[in-house]
């Protein structure tokens, strides 16, 4: 207790200085000077002049720090079933080759790219990829109508849409394949490239959709004739994703998270909050499509170099779950 006493006592009396010593945990290309930029209140700014690329904090740094061989990613699908394991030496080859793979469609930093996928490994290393190279990711949950997803489209206003053959519950296959193609159609504004990861469990392929308005492709066709990319350094106030609400109260919002900020307070928390760090193992009970999946099961765990665990199964709050 004495300990949150202080935690908090600091943060009140001192913001600037608490904020600008938990940055220290990030590594920076240009460490910021400043924590907060309130010259627009209640439009703020963390880390106004400071800059990073997210998805050298989360994989590179480890790796360079001789880490590599360490649990990065624990798979667990109890619908396949099948179970795999990721080093952080091998989702950063991931993430990197799936990053050029992006680049190689066109997407720059700050191209938007909607990722529509179930909770499977490819799910998170294409939020990585995006960070990797400064674009700004838009998960929409695996399995959303149509409707839904062409209002995310027509919102975020995509380059490119990254999704999978389909997802998987129990007693049920969800194709997407054909949901994309409905909501490219309903888009004002479709991506002009559709990157679809193959689950032989599920039909459906790039291959069915040739004669769309957009180009498919498929995920690992592209991924085995790319160069990986090299990270791009983006500016802390720079967004990293965006994540839309549900929409039942009217038109989805979406909410943009940026990169410096997210990364402080994500690694801050994992210490501060949950005593979590370097070989501990971590299960958050969400999906991708969710904030809480985006900062629990992607990004804090990988921040601190501890090992996720990503489950593919029964939907939190079904019975036996």
């Amino acid at each position: 207790m004495s300990s949150y006493e202080e935690a908090f006592r600091r943060s009140v009396e001192d913001p600037e200085g608490f904020w600008l010593e938990a940055a220290q945990a990030v590594e920076w290309e240009n460490a910021p000077t400043r924590a907060l930029d309130d010259s627009a209140a209640p439009a703020y700014r963390w880390f106004p002049d400071g800059t990073l690329n997210t998805s050298v904090n989360a994989l590179d740094r480890h790796v360079r720090a001789g880490h590599g061989d360490r649990p990065a990613l624990i798979w667990d699908s109890a619908m396949v079933p099948a179970k795999r394991t990721y080093t952080y030496a091998e989702l950063l080859d991931e993430v990197a080759k799936f990053a050029g793979v992006l680049r190689d469609q066109g997407v720059a930093a700050g191209d938007r790219v909607i990722i529509y996928m179930p909770m499977i490994p490819e799910a998170a290393i294409a939020m990585l990829a995006c960070a990797r190279i400064g674009a700004v990711h838009s998960v929409v949950f695996g399995g959303f109508a149509a409707k839904e997803l062409a209002t995310r489209i027509d919102d975020a206003t995509p380059v490119v849409l990254v999704t999978a053959s389909g997802g998987m519950e129990p007693g049920r296959i969800i194709e997407y394949l054909p949901m994309v193609e409905q909501a490219i159609g309903l888009s004002q504004t479709p991506p002009h490239t559709v990157i679809v990861k193959n689950r032989e469990q599920i039909p459906g392929s790039a291959a069915d959709y040739k004669t769309s308005s957009a180009a498919w492709f498929d995920w690992d066709e592209l991924a085995a004739d790319t160069t990986p990319a090299e990270p791009v350094t983006v500016a802390a106030t720079d967004p990293l994703y965006i994540l839309y609400t549900s929409g039942t109260t009217g038109k989805p919002k979406g909410v943009v998270r940026d990169n410096g900020g997210h990364a402080v307070a994500l690694t801050w928390s994992m210490s501060a909050i949950y005593d979590i760090g370097p070989g501990d193992v971590w299960w958050t009970a969400s999906d991708v499509g969710w904030v809480v999946g985006h900062s629990y099961i992607v990004y804090a765990p990988l921040l601190v170099g501890a090992t996720t665990v990503m489950y593919e199964g029964k939907p939190v709050g079904t019975p036996d779950a």
